[in-house]
């Protein structure tokens, strides 16, 4: 007999025409199912799985996952963060006996950050627009430059509290986004904004992972990631630049997620945008396994029809990247599954 628990059914509450819509969930009714639900699937708590496993959700927020919000993950069919988060419910439901403990990370911005419009002005002061890419040779030929209106906010920091310093840091900084292979800055819309309602998790995702809580009897953990003024972060596990042009420390990585991930046996990770935070938090995750166990990826399980890659119809399509990134991912031994299939037949 399997160690694993049995599969289990859906919840009748659980409504797949509501994915798309952003509702309050009614924790207290969720809380009297959750019990019910338990005691009537015999579902023990988390504390006594015999092989662990560890849910990623990269930014499953409304931000990027409703249609209309700011960064809506439309994929190839132009729904996908809205279909692969009807799959990823599903999926979490069928296995909450399974699941040890759910990781969801929380893209976390504020208006002043370097890829945000309000950073940057051209020659006449206007602002780059939303989707703008700015290279090296943009900000050392003067394309743009950093705006020197927003100087006041490092007055603070004796190593970028001048317009000269931050300039030198704009240049720095694309530099360092070319040298390591990285992508080019982009300038995205105002997105994810701390205390926003699109900073919030999708509310089927939110309602799936608090109903798992309480018949699990475990804790979600959330991890923020983004908050950082002067550099990207599209990996939870450390953002695109560590150093400023002094050596001097920006950031650090998140060497805590990592450790805490490592220590359960298996990691199933699932989000948006595969071309962007969803890889490049693998992309992380494998390059510090390759530091110590090569074998360790074999426990990575990418659920590749619960992420979509960032499309934008006539202006970027980052398609062949995320599918190029997730070959390189099973090449290294993680393993490439679907959220239908049974975690039987694959862990």
């Amino acid at each position: 007999m399997s160690i694993l628990a049995k599969e289990l059914p859906i919840p009748r509450f659980f409504d797949e025409e509501k994915v798309s819509q952003v509702w309050r969930v009614p924790y207290q009714k969720i809380a009297a199912e959750a019990k019910e639900w338990a005691k009537l699937h015999h579902i023990k708590p988390a504390c006594e799985d015999k092989i662990t496993i560890a849910l990623l959700l990269i930014d499953v927020q409304n931000t990027f996952c409703i249609p209309e919000f700011e960064l809506f993950v439309g994929g190839n069919s132009g729904n996908g963060a809205v279909e692969d988060n009807i799959r990823l419910c599903k999926f979490i439901y069928q296995n909450l006996g399974r699941i040890t403990s759910i990781f969801p990370t929380m893209d976390t911005h504020r208006a002043m950050q370097i890829f945000h419009p309000i950073f940057w002005i051209d020659e006449a002061g206007n602002h780059p627009p939303p989707m703008t890419s700015i290279s090296y040779e943009d900000v050392r030929q003067g394309i743009w430059q950093v705006n020197p209106a927003i100087s006041h906010h490092f007055r603070d920091d004796i190593y970028y509290n001048t317009y000269s310093l931050l300039q030198k840091y704009a240049l720095h900084y694309t530099k360092q986004l070319e040298e390591n292979n990285k992508y080019t800055l982009t300038i995205w819309p105002y997105h994810s904004i701390l205390g926003g309602i699109g900073h919030a998790l999708v509310s089927s995702v939110e309602e799936a992972i608090f109903f798992h809580n309480l018949t699990r009897n475990t804790q979600t953990n959330f991890e923020i990631k983004g908050e950082n003024t002067l550099t990207e972060s599209y990996s939870v596990l450390g953002p695109e630049v560590l150093e400023g042009q002094n050596g001097k420390p920006i950031a650090q990585k998140n060497t805590l997620l990592l450790q805490k991930l490592l220590s359960f046996d298996k990691i199933i990770i699932a989000g948006q945008a595969k071309s962007h935070c969803v890889a490049w938090s693998i992309e992380d995750l494998l390059r510090e396994i390759m530091k110590l166990d090569a074998n360790l990826a074999k426990k990575v399980y990418l659920l590749e029809d619960s992420t979509s890659p960032v499309v934008v119809p006539n202006v970027v399509d980052f398609s062949s990247q995320a599918d190029a990134a997730f070959e390189r991912f099973a090449k290294a031994g993680m393993q490439l599954v679907k959220s239908t299939n049974s975690l039987e037949n694959w862990l």
